[in-house]
Order: C-alpha cells, then structure tokens, then sequence
C-alpha cells in the first residue's frame, strides 16, 4: 500500500487533535474530490513498518484525540490488508485514542453485506473503527456548513454501536 500522507496535528478529520493517514488508491473518482492525486494506487510513498512506527510515535502525546484513515480509501481491499495491522496496533498501544475513518463505502451495502470490497479482513479492520464517515462525495449535495463531511448523503456513524445492537447508529455530530 501506498499513502499520500500523514498529518500529525489535524483538526478537520474528526474531533480533536489527529494524526491522519492519506492513503493512496481509490476506485469512486468522485467529481469535485479534493484529493485526486491519491486515486492512484502508486502515489505517494510505501507504507512500511517504519512508516506505522511514525504514526505510533505521532499518536503518542496526551493532547492527539486519535487517528483518522482517509484518502484515498481505506476500504479498497488491498488498502485493508496494510491498515488492518496497524489499528489493531494502535488499539494495543493507546486504547484511549478513538480511530475515525472515511470511506465512499456504504456501511450496511458495502462493508456489513457481501459486495466486492468485502475481504477476510473487512470485518477485523471494523471492529477496530470507532467513527466511520461513510458514502461518495456528491459534488451536486456539498455542503460546507456540514460537521466532517463534505456532502449531505455521507453519514457519520459509531462503528461500534452500530455492531453491538445489529443496526447503524449515527453519531450527534450528523
């Protein structure tokens, strides 16, 4: 997998002080996404074992909120092989520290029902998301006044709930 990049100080991709990792790959081309160089699957660097020890190191400061997945998506299947390890390794280490994630996914359809994207580590890649931000960017629904979304259609919803009581729970931040 490669990724476009880290920020370790972000406000805008959930709440809180982030560390935020930019994947690279993404089969949606969403008109008006405002990361299209990270559609490219071979953009940007490799991801290696240093490259996640950088992001432990970052998530390391009391005052960092979590780790947001986006980019790119998270969800493509061979981005889910490499970030499974690594939120299961942020969980280990700083259990604390909540992990959002955004996808152009749909969370029932896409990632809970058999489709195209589903991997043998879809599931275990979920059990570790705290906030996923979910749904294509629809250039036609923007709207700028919006809490960490970009488009009406994209729901923020907790992963977790959403698992223990078998239906999607949208967080107060919709």
């Amino acid at each position: 997998m490669n990724y476009a990049s880290i920020k370790k100080n972000d406000i805008a991709n959930g709440t809180g002080v982030r560390v935020s990792l930019f994947v690279s790959g993404c089969t949606h081309h969403c008109k008006g996404c405002f990361n299209r160089e990270t559609w490219d699957f071979n953009y940007g660097m490799e991801f290696t074992q240093d490259t996640q020890k950088e992001i432990l190191n970052a998530l390391d400061f009391e005052h960092i909120a979590g780790l947001t997945l986006l980019g790119g998506e998270p969800f493509e299947p061979s981005n889910q092989e490499v970030l499974v390890n690594l939120v299961k390794s942020v969980k280990e280490k700083f259990p604390g520290k909540n992990i959002w994630c955004y996808t152009g996914y749909d969370f029932e359809k896409d990632l809970l029902s058999e489709s195209k994207i589903r991997s043998s580590v879809t599931d275990e890649l979920l059990k570790n998301i705290d906030v996923l931000v979910d749904g294509e960017f629809i250039m036609e629904k923007k709207n700028i006044s919006l809490k960490f979304r970009g488009s009406e259609n994209q729901r923020i919803i907790l992963v977790q709930e959403s698992i223990k009581q078998n239906k999607t729970i949208l967080s107060d931040l919709n």
